[in-house]
């Protein structure tokens, strides 16, 4: 049985629903990084922080920081948040659910009336989502101190990423660095964006790593020809040799998916020209997003995506976009999660993250962990994304829980 919680399941909807509210007219739920719906929920944030007893500051990289001091100074830094930023009509949990908990842990803290030793942050960081420079978890690389320096020079609609930056409060002319040498745990709530603990009416995941992810593009060329006069033996169809080609990858994707490790590959993009009716097509190119708990998964379907063979008139070439490792959250943060949800007779499991996060990031900093909450149907990315506010409000009292052990554990 779980026991009466601290966490406050009104304050939670309060402020999910606030944030909401600050969307793009029509477009629910769209409030996207650099624009000025999203300017304007910062400022509501920045409201509930002060409320919420926090002092509040924006760091160098452009996250926004509500700040409890501690009673020992130099004692360090216990670190809780997400980000509020959204995709393109996206849904009000993804992200925002762990900065609104992030705030209710503090909010608990104070209910209890109980005084930490060390310091403890609430952050919404800066772009977790693709934003409209192409970029994503912009303010946790910065604070990490692996912000791409080139980055800063993209452009959108006439500003750079170190414009657009510095209008959020940001010094990006300062990055070149980690941001942080205090911190001494990082935690993040996050819905599950995936079906499984709704399937096994589980209300909380303890996060054991956040995949890796490989983008690869292929492009396959042919050779353009009439389609009502060219016979069908004598083409070099690109989009027909490009069929056969997404077939097999999504065959060796769930023949590899059925082992014991998390591993997808989508098609995600894909490109036809001259995209005619009456031509036969000449050209494709495809983008392969490839997600993999094990590097060594994730690296042999690479080399076999290097190694598809073209077949007669046509030609295939492969190239690496991008490539991030996979990053294993701290085992005994995981311990001392799964300890507090059993303190409050709290079911959960284990599970492998298939999105990336700020958490990834983090963990270059200092000990990370994640806990997730069932999101309805696992849909997100979506205007129907939905979480149950009672499940964020047993994930504070766990993270409330959590970092008072931390607290008394770790010394500064």
């Amino acid at each position: 049985m779980r026991r009466n919680l601290d966490a406050s399941v009104e304050e939670i909807g309060r402020d999910i629903d606030a944030l909401a509210r600050i969307t793009d007219p029509g477009r629910p739920w769209t409030r996207r990084a650099f624009s000025p719906r999203f300017d304007e929920g910062r400022d509501h944030l920045r409201r509930r922080f002060v409320a919420g007893g926090l002092q509040v500051s924006t760091d160098a990289g452009g996250n926004l920081i509500g700040l409890r001091k501690g009673t020992r100074p130099g004692a360090g830094t216990i670190m809780l948040g997400s980000h509020s930023d959204t995709v393109p009509d996206g849904g009000r949990f993804d992200g925002v659910a762990g900065v609104v908990v992030a705030l209710e842990v503090a909010r608990i803290l104070a209910r209890r009336g109980a005084a930490l030793r060390h310091d403890l942050a609430v952050v919404d960081f800066l772009a977790e989502e693709v934003s409209v420079f192409g970029v994503s978890c912009i303010g946790s690389r910065a604070m990490a101190g692996v912000l791409p320096q080139d980055w800063l020079g993209r452009t959108s609609d006439g500003r750079d990423l170190a414009r657009a930056m510095a209008d959020v409060g940001g010094v990006p002319e300062s990055l070149h660095g980690p941001l942080r040498d205090d911190l001494k745990a990082f935690l993040e709530l996050h819905i599950e964006q995936g079906p499984v603990l709704e399937a096994e009416r589980i209300g909380l995941g303890i996060v054991t790593a956040i995949v890796g992810i490989t983008r690869v593009e292929i492009v396959i060329s042919g050779r353009p020809d009439h389609a009502g006069t060219t016979p069908m033996g004598l083409r070099a169809d690109a989009l027909a040799a490009s069929a056969r080609i997404v077939t097999q990858i999504e065959a060796r994707a769930t023949e590899l998916s059925a082992g014991p490790a998390h591993f997808t590959a989508t098609v995600g993009e894909f490109e036809i020209s001259p995209n005619a009716a009456n031509v036969v097509p000449a050209r494709v190119r495809m983008l392969v997003d490839i997600r993999a708990e094990r590097a060594r998964d994730k690296e042999a379907f690479v080399t076999w995506l290097t190694g598809l063979e073209a077949a007669p008139g046509i030609t295939v070439e492969t190239r690496l976009i991008s490539d991030n490792p996979g990053v294993g959250m701290d085992d005994g943060l995981q311990r001392k999660l799964a300890e507090a949800a059993d303190g409050l007779g709290a079911a959960c499991r284990r599970m492998v993250s298939g999105a990336g996060h700020d958490a990834a990031f983090m963990a270059r900093l200092c000990p990370s962990a994640m806990v997730f909450v069932p999101c309805r149907e696992g849909r997100s990315h979506c205007p129907e994304e939905w979480a149950e506010t009672a499940d964020l409000a047993l994930a504070a009292e766990v993270l409330a829980n959590t970092v008072m052990e931390l607290d008394r554990k770790r010394e500064g």
